[in-house]
């Protein structure tokens, strides 16, 4: 992300179900996504700026609150951490729409088998929520333990849901 004394970034704004989604990126990959929190947006004082990816994910966005798709082709960039994030960042990219795993099923997928903290620590680090799908993540016995883009639980729940995925409230 920039920083106080960088250019802003370039970003979009995209109306959803979740309430307002901002994207930052550049021509090739997308950087971010936030999902508003207590009716906030990290670069809300900015004007948009998009770039073609930009308008380009926040078409295939509406289209998957629409129901009408089930993922995305977007790059997203996942190369801002630390190595073992951005293998559960990848991790977290191959689960498809409709599926879900557990902490645990995502360490062994990664080749981390008992490190489920950590995992859950990375998986709350995803830059881009949605679009790297961390809500597809649950407790092995299918609760939601948390979840830190928008509004928290009740986002993921709406994700959940919107996606036929069955959790234990």
């Amino acid at each position: 992300m920039s920083s106080p004394t960088s250019l802003p970034p370039n970003l979009i704004r995209v109306d959803s179900p979740l309430g307002g989604l901002e994207l930052t990126g550049d021509d090739t990959e997308i950087w971010s996504l936030a999902i508003v929190r207590n009716g906030h947006l990290p670069f809300e004082g900015l004007p948009e700026a998009p770039t073609p990816l930009l308008r380009r994910a926040a078409q295939q966005l509406t289209e998957y609150f629409a129901g009408d798709r089930v993922a995305f082709d977007v790059p997203v960039r996942l190369s801002r951490g630390t190595e073992f994030q951005r293998s559960v960042w990848q991790g977290l990219a191959a689960i498809p729409y409709g599926d879900h795993l557990s902490y645990g099923e995502l360490g062994r997928s990664i080749g981390k088998s008992g490190a489920g903290r950590a995992i859950g620590g990375a998986v709350g680090a995803n830059p881009a929520p949605i679009l790297v799908g961390c809500h597809r993540v649950l407790a092995s016995n299918g609760r939601i333990t948390g979840f830190s883009a928008g509004e928290g639980i009740p986002t993921k729940q709406w994700l959940l849901r919107h996606e036929g995925i069955e959790y234990v409230g």
